[in-house]
């Protein structure tokens, strides 16, 4: 083990050190390390003597060396408990002889010896050793000349009283509850922490001896009467006596005193049960400390006074604070000398230490609390507390009278700014100076000042105590004040309170008032707080009140009075008033603020027990708010007395913010607080208000801001209050509004808005809280329930809405009827979804409003009606909703605000809506009604659901369902009649919107009304509606308007400007008529075949086709076409369904073709206008009903047409010249022909139709020239439709239109292309019957452009015509009319009128210097794109597809473009040069048309029998056609001599050799060339007869040979190769 082989070394080492000179203890050495080896646990070493023999004989030589190991391994030994106690006497007389050595380290090691003794179990137990224990530590406590061995043996004596004591404790089995090691708590931060830190401590000193669980007893062990004797001993030393009991003369008194007071503070137990100690505390030691107290001079002279002053101090405290439940008279003693000591004429010092310990117990609440009952609350003992406190009081109230006070208030303020911080202020001695001497009466001056807070917060600490074991009431619950308060501490409390307020608020406020630290004023303030509190949890109304009011004083500082007279009764006003206003500014110290913040806690704590000291508080918040919406307020400190305490400008703002941040949430917290004190409050508000209401009862300049802002701040606050407490606002509702409604009748104009805007917040914040959250029951849906629940929401309600009406109707002023009325629509507006039980009220004050004159009030009205309509139908009663339509009328009726009518009239259709929502299915009412009881269920649709619901959970009847229906028919039709009335208003702009909404009502919602609603409607408001609106249109005045005056210029009025078209009262009501129509119109879209099924709807149709033709003859413009495009939306909407009768689309027709038949009188503007509306409305009834139609409508379709376009003819003859364009009723014409096409059942009328229009094209009677002069007579003649003329002459009752051809060369220009799509979209048997007709009428106007070759008609009858050839051949060239019987002869006239056409034209007209006035190059330039277009179309497109053309019209063809290819090489060579350049082309194109017919690519050509024929037809041309072309050039070369040959010969030539050398033919084609049968045979087998052509044109070939054009003989030299190539005749080498 450690022990033995550490022994075992030191005993090495004695062994070595002892060698030489004691060989004896070397020997034992030896022996002992032998005997050690056999041991192995501190048993076997202690039964072991020669051991601790061995260390005892080293020790014995007295050797330093020696003696230092011996008792080192004593100390070891010692220590592991390996000494038998009975050694113990003979090691301590060892210790002694060592005691008296003068080795410092010796002496050392003795006390650590001792100590280790004392410490293990060889503690002394008798009192022999004990004795001999303790002389060895006092002996050594003697030598002065060794600080270090005196300080050790004081420490050593020190401890082992601690240990002898607690060994007394074990011995006794005594409990050991301990304040610490330290005879006084240490001071924390602040007086709080002081209080809670010895509130902690002393809790186990609760459960001692006092509990009565330990009984005292006089017995004492022998431990026990050792401590008693050591005790004794000090005492007697402490004294200046003796110790007899240690045999020591004489110990330092301070040394004695502090031990006792150790054992005073440490082992309460002690003395607290063994009454022999109480005994020597009672007898002796508190005479000891009495005579010391007294005696103050004998030893001043001593340097330990302050020392030993101190512990006689310390040792009174604990006296007092852990003994005085058994030292009664002995601690009433103490006290008294201690108070009386802080007024005595002591040193400085004295007074501080007397004051440290008065504070000591102030701030313990046991102390203070044991102290007050067991002296002030004991009717036979002294009010020592009282005294004490008076004492602290009398010290603070000191500083008023000193010289140096405002240093001493500094310094004070300092020491508690740096306790504040953690710094701890102590006493220097050895200072002397001023300074010290103002810190050190500061010092005093804060221990009293902590003294006195302590005993605040002990009173506060002491009240919640009782609060929480149930002794008082909490002020945060409902209290009912009692006289009698039972309970042990809530007696203490309050008699404390009653005893010490006065004294604690008079120091307080002192301080307060002369200190400006803001620590000092933190600590302060919270005693206010405390102990104000306090003083409302017990219900102490006199403190309480004091200190609330000495508090108030330090928050805001105001000016007084006296200042504000003087000001105010200044002459000089203006300047008296900026006088007020500078004295009026309000600088907030931090200690205002702190103060503030103090009475804002207080508030909270106590709202449920303030009662009437509200008023206190609210003046003074009241000063706050002034403070805080001050533009001149600040929380800068303006004085430089104090420069800690100055605010920076952004902590200026944040206490703002702060202090108004906490004035709100005071009143914010009245939700906790009881009803009763939510009263008190509100009374006190009011109370606050009313006298500053009696001050501005005068005029509004009398008003004072602060009486304003006194005002502002109550009604601020019941606001607030009101907010808060929604849950529970009945009771609270007429208090605040009560005092609101007197503000409004208030003859100053700035209470009056306050008390409006703060009746708005209120209502809305009621209204808008969570208890109307729910939806209310409703009437439509479920049977109102009488619970206890709605009957308050209904009291509420009304409550809240009756405060509003009260106002609006007992308002003598108007500005107070309109804020009422803001009031109201800023309710609906936010809460009208929560409203139910108020609406009736509501609507009457709304109605009442609509007849009123002031525009303001009658527009708040209505705003207030929009969010009704907007958002609050849905909540709106079902019984109120007459009242709601009736409300709406008036207003639509009203005449004060034009805008508010039209915009009522809309919210008329907003009602419908919402009405029509409870309507049935109209099916579903009529089946009601016709089966009466038959079937008392009658089947619900989809609409009906929620009906369904009610009926079936409350077992309604369906006569009950039906009396519903019937109500909402009623409400349907309370709208219509107010609509009808508003129809005859004198304002347009009024009627209109009625007739508007009128239809956008019925249009809507027509599919929920039944039929008899529909025949109600119908004939008591839709026709009469419209007879009303013709009579007014016929019968008003046409006199000009002037519009309304808008001012004055050069002495004349000046009026606004007013359209022609509504000039008149007439025009103004033709508008209105024009609006019923269009209104009639839509109804007839939407449900014309429900209207048709309805009774007598057929005269309600005659009826109405008279007032159409009314308004067409003797209607103005708009109106004429109102009434068609009534007719026409009726017709057109349903025809396309086949749901319309033919009745009405013949009656229709009838009306149509009236118009055109009075066209004599029926003429102007109107009727053109009507007439092209017709013609569009004809266009489109045809598209839509063609299926509808017979051979006689469609014959009376084209008799209107006809009719008008030889009326627009006739009545238009000059209009192309003057405005060169077609005329607006033929341009109307020509937009619907393309849509006349007859339908598959009216085939035959294609006939009719195309005959008719081909009528108006042009017609040329002359004979018709052709190229070589011959005269043609046209024979095909125009062939005209008698049906048509029939229909005309049996129909028409008109003699003006003549029968004979009328022409429009525009109108025919524009008839074409559509004659020829008509054409193309005809059936093919029709079609081909008119194909001869129309191709002759195309040739007409082609050859128009002989006479007129600057016109378009040729042009467009040339593009007709060349698209419907080459739309004709593409649609046979695939088979399509290969189904058709068509006869032979019918095609071969089709073929040969053709032929004509393209031979007349192209040969007579195209490629030729025709005579015509100079066209510009674009125009030339499209003429001959058009004339390339026919060439393209006849030898791309017609030539070459599969037709079934004749041979003799194929040649005709080939022989045209063979015509038209000879002009260049057949004129003579000096008119050549003077051909235009378009003729040669025209010449050179069609020349390259007989190349491509005669060409053959297997590659890219579909060869069929057509094809072939054309091309031997054109190989044969185009050979003629070449070698004349060859064979002239060489003559016309030949004549020219050097001249050169003309341009377009020579490119005649050119292209013509060139085409030659790329043409290839099939070999078809090939068999009709004029070749030898031989060679046409070798030909044909080599493969070789494509280009057989070549060798027909040989010999010519070989003549041109000879021309002088270079670039001729080139191309010559080529095709004589190819024709060497194609006779096998290349050049071959003679080697090969």
């Amino acid at each position: 083990m450690a022990l033995v082989a550490a022994l075992e070394a030191d005993l090495r080492a004695l062994s070595a050190e002892a060698r030489r000179r004691y060989p004896a203890v070397k020997d034992g050495a030896e022996h002992a390390i032998l005997k050690l080896r056999s041991s192995s646990s501190a048993s076997d070493l202690s039964s072991n003597e020669d051991i601790l023999r061995i260390f005892l004989m080293a020790c014995g030589v007295r050797n330093t060396k020696l003696s230092v190991i011996g008792l080192s391994c004593l100390q070891k030994l010692i220590s592991h408990d390996a000494v038998e106690p009975s050694s113990l006497k003979e090691i301590l007389y060892t210790l002694k002889d060592h005691s008296e050595m003068a080795e410092e380290n010796i002496q050392l090691k003795t006390l650590q010896t001792i100590l280790i003794i004392f410490q293990s179990r060889l503690h002394p137990e008798t009192e022999d050793n004990m004795v001999l224990g303790l002389s060895i530590c006092l002996r050594l406590l003697d030598n002065n000349r060794l600080p270090s061995v005196y300080n050790t043996a004081a420490a050593t004596f020190r401890q082992a009283v601690a240990l002898i004591f607690d060994q007394v404790v074990s011995a006794e089995s005594l409990p050991m509850p301990k304040f610490g090691s330290s005879s006084q708590t240490a001071r924390t931060g602040s007086v709080t922490g002081d209080l809670s830190q010895n509130i902690s401590n002393s809790e186990p000193l609760e459960k001692d001896v006092i509990s009565g669980r330990l009984t005292t007893r006089d017995t004492l062990s022998d431990t026990g009467k050792l401590g008693l004797r050591l005790l004794e001993d000090l005492t007697a030393s402490a004294a200046g006596g003796s110790a007899a009991w240690l045999h020591v003369t004489s110990l330092p008194r301070t040394f004695s005193l502090e031990l006792i007071e150790f054992v005073l503070s440490n082992y309460i137990s002690v003395f607290k049960i063994l009454l022999p100690y109480e005994q020597v505390l009672r007898h002796q030691i508190c005479s000891l400390l009495m005579t010391s107290l007294r005696t103050s001079s004998e030893l001043e002279g001593e340097m330990v006074e302050p020392y030993f002053r101190r512990l006689v101090l310390r040792s009174v405290a604990h006296i007092i604070r852990l003994y005085s439940s058994s030292l009664i008279t002995e601690c009433e003693v103490f006290l008294s000398m201690l108070v009386k000591a802080t007024f005595l004429d002591l040193p400085l010092w004295h007074r501080i230490l007397v004051l440290e310990i008065l504070r000591g117990f102030c701030v313990e609440a046991r102390t203070l609390r044991i102290l007050f009952q067991n002296f002030d609350m004991h009717p036979k003992n002294t009010n020592v507390v009282e005294s004490m406190v008076k004492a602290l009081a009398r010290v603070v109230s000191s500083i008023q009278f000193q010289e140096t006070s405002e240093e001493s208030l500094a310094a004070v303020a300092g020491m508690f700014s740096s306790k504040a911080k953690g710094i701890e202020w102590i006493l220097d001695n050895d200072a002397s100076s001023a300074a010290v001497l103002v810190a050190s009466e500061a010092h005093a001056i804060t221990l009293a000042i902590e003294g006195l807070l302590g005993v605040v917060f002990t009173v506060a600490t002491l009240t919640d105590e009782a609060v929480d074991v149930g002794e008082l009431e909490s002020p945060r619950y409902e209290h009912h004040p009692s006289s009698d308060y039972t309970g042990k501490t809530s007696q203490l409390c309050i008699s404390m309170v009653d005893s010490l307020w006065l004294t604690i608020l008079d120091a307080f406020s002192l301080i307060l008032s002369r200190s400006q630290g803001e620590a000092i004023v933190l600590e302060i303030l919270k005693g206010y707080q405390a102990f104000t509190q306090a003083c409302g949890v017990l219900h102490s109304v006199e403190p309480l009140n004091s200190f609330l009011a000495s508090l108030c004083k330090f928050t805001i500082v105001l000016p007084t009075d006296a200042e504000r007279k003087s000001l105010v009764q200044s002459p000089v006003s203006k300047r008296s008033e900026v006088q007020v206003d500078q004295k009026d500014v309000i600088v907030l110290t931090p200690k205002n603020v702190q103060a503030l913040r103090t009475l804002f806690n207080i508030a909270h704590r106590l709202h449920n027990v303030l009662g009437p000291s509200w008023v206190l508080v609210l003046e003074t918040l009241a000063a706050l708010d002034r403070a805080i919406h001050s533009p001149h307020a600040t929380t800068q400190e303006v004085a430089t007395a104090a420069p800690k305490l100055t605010r920076e400008p952004s902590r200026q703002y944040a206490d703002f913010s702060i202090l108004s941040s906490l004035n709100s949430q005071l009143f914010e917290s009245s939700a906790l607080m009881h009803v009763s004190a939510v009263k008190s409050l509100l009374s006190a508000l009011h109370m606050l208000s009313h006298q500053s209401m009696t001050e501005t009862s005068g005029s509004v300049s009398s008003a004072s801001s602060k009486q304003i802002g006194s005002i502002s701040f109550s009604v601020d606050r019941m606001i607030s209050i009101l907010v808060n407490n929604l849950h529970r606002v009945e009771p609270l509702w007429d208090q605040v509004v009560g005092h609101f409604l007197e503000l409004a009748e208030h003859s100053n104009q700035n209470l009056r808005n306050m008390a409006l805007d703060a009746l708005d917040q209120s209502i809305c914040a009621v209204l808008g809280s969570e208890q109307f959250g729910e939806d209310p029951p409703r009437s439509r849906d479920a049977t109102l329930d009488v619970e206890s629940k709605s009957t308050e929401l209904k009291s509420v309600e009304c409550a809240v809405l009756s405060s509003l009406r009260l106002l609006y109707f007992s308002a003598q002023k108007a500005d107070i009827r309109v804020g009422s009325l803001k009031i109201l629509l800023h309710v609906l507006e936010r809460c009208g979804e929560k409203l139910y039980y108020s609406w009736p009220g509501i609507l009457e004050m709304l109605r009442s409003v609509a007849d009123a004159s002031e525009k303001d009030v009658a527009t708040l009205g209505f705003q207030s009606l929009r969010v009704i309509m907007s958002d609050g139908l849905p909540t709106l009663p079902e019984d109120c909703l007459h009242v709601c339509i009736d409300v709406t009328g008036a207003y639509s009726a009203q005449k004060t605000d034009l805008n508010i009518s039209l915009t009522a009239i809309g919210l008329l259709w907003t009602l419908t809506d919402f009405v029509a929502k409870g309507l049935h299915h109209g099916s579903l009412v009529e089946k009601g009604s016709e089966s009466n009881s038959v079937d008392p269920t009658p089947p619900q649709t989809n609409g009906e659901d929620k009906e369904k619901d009610t009926i079936s959970n409350f077992n309604k009847p369906d006569d009950d369902s039906r009396i519903q229906v019937v109500n909402h028919e009623k409400l349907l039709f309370l709208v219509f009649s107010l609509i009808q009335k508003l129809v005859d208003d004198e304002r347009p702009e009024v009627r209109n919107s009625a007739v508007r909404t009128f239809f956008q009502i019925l249009g809507s919602h027509g599919n929920k009304l039944s039929k008899s609603m529909w025949e109600d409607c119908l004939w008591n408001y839709i026709f009469p509606m419209l007879d009303g609106a013709s009579h007014k249109a016929a019968t008003s005045s046409k006199d000009e308007w002037q519009g309304k005056e808008i001012g004055t210029r050069g002495g004349k009025a000046v009026h606004m400007l007013i359209h022609h078209s509504r000039n008149t009262a007439q025009k103004q009501w033709d508008e209105t008529f024009v609006l019923v129509l269009g209104g009639i119109a839509r109804l007839f879209r939407s449900y014309f075949p429900l209207l048709e099924s309805l009774p007598n709807f057929w005269s309600g149709w005659e009826s109405l086709l008279a007032f159409v033709k009314n308004s067409i003859f003797n209607g103005s413009k708009e109106v004429s076409l109102a009434a068609i495009n009534c007719l026409q939306t009726a017709v057109v909407s349903h025809c396309v369904k086949g749901n319309l009768q033919l009745r009405y689309l013949n009656s229709v027709m009838d009306v149509y073709e009236l118009v055109f038949q009075k066209s004599s009188s029926y003429t102007g503007d109107t009727a053109t206008k009507v007439k092209q509306e017709i013609l569009h409305g004809l266009g489109e009834l045809y598209v839509q009903s063609q299926k509808m139609f017979d051979d006689k409508m469609y014959m009376q379709l084209l008799g209107i047409v006809d009719l008008a376009i030889k009326q627009a003819i006739i009545s238009s003859e000059n209009f192309e010249a003057e405005f060169g364009h077609v005329p607006p009723v033929l341009r109307h014409v020509l937009e619907i022909l393309p849509s006349l096409g007859p339908p598959e059942h009216l085939s035959s009328m294609w006939l009719i139709l195309l005959r008719e229009f081909l009528h108006y094209l042009p017609r040329v009677d002359s004979a018709l020239p052709n190229e070589e002069g011959e005269i043609e007579q046209s024979t095909t003649g125009h062939r005209a439709s008698s049906e048509v003329s029939e229909h005309k002459a049996d129909g028409s009752s008109d003699k003006t239109i003549p029968t004979t051809r009328i022409t429009s060369n525009m109108f025919a220009e524009k008839l074409i292309p559509a004659l020829v799509e008509l054409l193309l979209q005809a059936p093919a048997v029709e079609k081909y019957i008119l194909f001869p007709e129309v191709i002759q009428n195309l040739r007409r106007c082609m050859m128009t452009r002989r006479d007129n070759p600057d016109g378009s008609l040729w042009k467009v009858a040339a593009e007709g015509f060349n698209r419907l050839i080459v739309e004709d051949v593409k649609i046979c060239s695939v088979g399509g009319d290969s189904d058709l019987k068509i006869s032979k002869t019918a095609r071969i006239r089709i073929w040969k009128e053709i032929g004509d056409v393209y031979e007349i034209f192209l040969v007579g007209y195209c490629g030729r210097a025709l005579s015509s006035s100079s066209l510009p190059a674009a125009a030339l330039k499209a003429n001959e794109t058009l004339e390339m277009a026919l060439l393209n179309g006849l030898g791309d497109i017609i030539l070459k597809s599969t037709v079934d053309a004749p041979r003799e019209v194929l040649e005709r063809l080939v022989s045209t473009l063979d015509r038209c290819a000879s002009r260049t090489c057949s004129l003579p060579v000096e008119t050549v040069e003077l051909m235009p350049a378009h003729c040669s082309r025209f010449s050179l194109t069609c020349l390259q048309k007989l190349f491509s017919l005669s060409s053959f690519s297997s590659e890219t050509e579909n060869w069929h029998s057509t094809r072939a024929e054309v091309s031997r037809i054109s190989i044969i041309t185009l050979m003629e056609r070449c070698e004349f072309i060859l064979s002239r050039f060489l003559i016309d070369e030949n004549n020219l001599g050097n001249r050169p040959i003309p341009t377009a010969r020579r490119e005649e030539i050119i292209f013509a050799l060139q085409e030659l050398d790329l043409l290839t033919i099939h070999p078809e084609v090939a068999s009709v060339l004029p070749l030898q049968p031989h060679m046409k045979t070798i030909l044909r087998e080599d493969n070789r007869d494509t280009r057989t052509h070549l060798l027909v044109l040989f010999p010519s070939l070989c003549e041109i040979v000879l021309s002088r054009e270079t670039r001729v003989r080139e191309l010559v030299q080529v095709l004589l190769r190819a024709v060497a190539t194609e006779l096998g005749l290349e050049k071959v080498s003679l080697s090969s």
